[in-house]
Parts: structure tokens; sequence; C-alpha cells
């Protein structure tokens, strides 16, 4: 055979070998599957997916699903999850293979050898290690999906907060009306010796104090603004999104005690802990496959006097026990540390509910009791004291009183209609683990 005939078979060989792919490994279509799924909907073709248009008419969904797109936080967690997914193929897949050239020289060139040399891992080390990059990724994808969620409910919890200043301020205004109108009287009534001045002094003094509660408020507009603003992923050179024209609160909260049951399955956080015990125990039969020799193979053909071939095979030796040995203990430790925050997530997610459920609870009893009770009653007190003075039998001062019991209750209701909706949203997202409605890319569980 030619010396050109075997330099070009050899080319050949190589060439084809730069086309070859390798088996998927145990769980790695799934894998691919799943975030493919995602991000046909989150980043088709490595694109920011289309962004809805935000108005003071957009819902609130509309502003969670912009906040999730728009989010750096959560695109590098997906990112993160990508580069886990493509990692099984890597650590499932052959070395690259080895095209070798040896020669011999004495006065002229005598003899050239190429050769080529493939290593392959013992039997069973690549389907191991492949197990621990499944895993990997699963525990990836549930770090994205808890970067969605923390940004979904910052998103919810800077929304009602930029809201209630709103309804506060004009409350607040209503306030300092009502107190302006007594001030009024009563300086009238004490320039005639009717009301003292202590009484007067009392009014002046609560107008005051609306006034500055009043410039408070204004002043908070512009704090709750920016982390509107940043919920929702604007840089801060953009402007700022639209001002919501009115804000939604929810008419059912669901049942709290059935999102523990959901807790336990969802949870990202957990679930999360979970993949990464399935990667300890994948680890541990890493491990044990290190008391497997490697191999390599390969064939060298002489140019010069073919057809004269040297075939070649090499082994490793796994001889130094000790070492294997304390690879086993560290990967057997490993396990039974990720077991052990497991347990810890499990405890804490127990009590985590217990708090976030009593204060949902809480703020819903509360929201009840001024609605539906304190506010009809001081309605009810309003309409006895202002028929009261329109006969005469009660002064302006406590018909003034009773309005602003009336319009402090309401701003009390306007504080408890937040405060739980920031606990029903911090116990849906953060704890149970419930994805926001129409983002159908958080659902592959």
């Amino acid at each position: 055979m030619k010396p050109i005939v075997i330099l070009s078979l050899f080319a050949a060989s190589g060439l084809v070998l730069a086309g070859c792919r390798g088996i998927p490994a145990t769980g790695e279509k799934q894998a691919r599957h799943n975030f493919d799924s995602v991000a046909s909907q989150y980043r088709p073709h490595n694109y920011v997916a289309f962004l809805p248009e935000l108005t003071p008419d957009s819902s609130l969904s509309n502003f969670v699903e912009y906040a999730l797109l728009n989010s750096p936080t959560v695109e590098a967690a997906f990112y993160d999850w990508s580069a886990s997914v493509e990692n099984i193929t890597v650590t499932r897949s052959l070395p690259d293979p080895q095209l070798t050239f040896q020669s011999y020289i004495q006065n002229t060139l005598t003899s050239l050898m190429p050769g080529f040399m493939q290593q392959f891992p013992g039997p069973g080390k690549l389907k191991a290690r492949a197990g621990v990059a499944v895993a990997e990724s699963q525990s990836k994808y549930f770090a994205f999906e808890s970067a969605a969620l923390q940004t979904a409910f910052n998103l919810e919890r800077a929304y009602y907060q930029l809201g209630l200043p709103n309804e506060q301020i004009c409350l607040k205004c209503e306030t300092i009306s009502l107190l302006q109108n007594q001030e009024r009287v009563l300086r009238a009534q004490n320039a005639a010796g009717a009301a003292t001045l202590p009484d007067l002094l009392g009014v002046q003094s609560k107008l005051d104090r609306a006034r500055t509660e009043l410039a408070n408020l204004q002043d908070s507009r512009h704090s709750f603004l920016e982390n509107f603003k940043a919920a929702l992923g604007f840089a801060t050179e953009q402007p700022d999104p639209p001002m919501p024209a009115h804000f939604e609160t929810s008419d059912e909260n669901g049942d709290v005690d059935e999102l523990l049951r959901v807790a336990f399955k969802r949870n990202p956080q957990l679930k999360a802990m979970e993949a990464d015990v399935r990667a300890a125990e994948a680890e541990i039969a890493v491990v044990y496959k290190e008391r497997v020799p490697d191999f390599t193979a390969g064939l060298s053909a002489e140019v010069y006097r073919p057809p004269f071939y040297w075939p070649q095979v090499s082994m490793t030796l796994p001889i130094w026990r000790d070492k294997v040995a304390a690879e086993i203990a560290g990967a057997k430790a490993d396990k039974l540390a990720a077991q052990s925050r497991l347990k810890a997530e499990q405890i804490d997610l127990v009590v985590n509910f217990a708090e976030k459920s009593f204060a949902c609870r809480q703020t819903s009893r509360n929201l009840a009791l001024i609605e539906n009770d304190l506010i009809p009653q001081a309605d009810q007190s309003l309409e006895i004291t202002q028929a009261g003075y329109r006969a005469g039998s009660t002064d302006f001062s406590n018909l003034t009183d009773a309005e602003l019991i009336l319009v402090d209750l309401q701003t009390e209701a306007a504080e408890a209609r937040v405060d739980h909706e920031i606990a029903f949203a911090d116990l849906s997202f953060m704890v149970a683990g419930l994805p926001p409605a129409n983002v159908p890319f958080l659902n592959i569980h």
C-alpha cells in the first residue's frame, strides 16, 4: 500500500469520526425535552419572548408576566439550567480520539507511522457520571423556578405597596379636610367663649400630624415606584413604567391548609434538595467505578513498509485502594449531608408554612372584622350622629369625630387588604411553589 494511500485513510477516518454522535444517557432526552419546552416560551431561539405591552389599564397578570420575561435574575438562572443540560451530553461522551505520528530518523527518514488512539473509560463509568449530571440539571431547573417565583412575589408586593399610598393619600386628604372644618368651628366657638382653648389646640395638633403624614405618604410614592420599576426588570436609565390606574385584589384565596400538601409537592427549594440527594447517590456510583480500570486502544501503520501495523493497548491500574476508599467514604458523607439538609428543609418548610399561613389567616380575619363589622358600625354611628346634629342634640365636634373614625377605619381596611394580598402571595409563591396564572413555562413538574 502506498504511503499516500495510508495517510488518506487516516485523514478520512478523522473526518468520519468528527461527525460521530454518542448515545443519550438515561434522563438526557427528558431533560432536553423539558428545557426545550420552557425555552420555546421563555427564550425562543435565545431571544426575549414577546413582552406584553404595559399600560395603566394592564392587569396584574400582565405585570407579572412582563417581570418574569424581563428579569435578569430569572434569565441568569435559566441559562445556568441550560448549561447544566448541555453538560449531560459532555459528561456521558467518550474522550476525543487522538491521531498520532511516530517517526525514526537516522541520516534520513527511515520510518513514519501515523496512528489512531481512543481512550475507553471503564464499563459503567460514563453512565454513572451522566447520572450525576442529570440530577444536577434537575437541581438547576428548580433554582430557575425559585428565581421566577421570587420575582413574581417581588412584583406583586411592589404592586400592592405602590397602590396603598394612593388610597391612603385620598383618605388622609379627607381627614385633613374634616379637621380643618372642625378647627374653623372651634376657633369661632372659642372666640365666642363656647369652646375651650385646649379643645382648639388638640384639633390643631391632629391637623399638624395629619399634614406631616400626608407629606410622608406623598414622598413614599417615589420609593415604591422605584421598587415597582426594579421588580419589572427596568434599568435605571429607562423611563418609569406606567402607573396602574386601578389595583386588583383577589376574590378567592383558596384553602390555606391545603397549600401545605402542595408545598411538599412543589416547593422549589425542597425539590432542588431532593435532586441534590439524587446527585449524591449517583456520585457514589461514580466513585465505586473508580476501582475499574480505563482502557486505551490504538493502531499505527508503517508507511514505508506496508502492510506492517503496530496495535497498541493500555490500561490504567487503580492500585491506590486507600484513595478509592477515601473517595467512596467522601461520596457517602456527601449523600448523608444532602439527606440531612433535605430533612432540615422539610422541617423549615413546616415552620415557615405555619408562620406565613398564620399571617395570612390573621390578615384575613383583620380585614373581615374591619369591613364586615367595624365599618358598618361606624356608618351606623355616623348616621345617628348626623341625625343628632340636625336635631341640635349633638355638636359639630362630635359629628367630625364620627366622620374621622370612619375614615380611619377605611384607612385600616386598605392597609389590611394590602397586608393580606402580600401574605397570601408569599404563602402561595414562596412556600407552596404555585406558579402565577398564565405562566405555562413553570408547569413542567
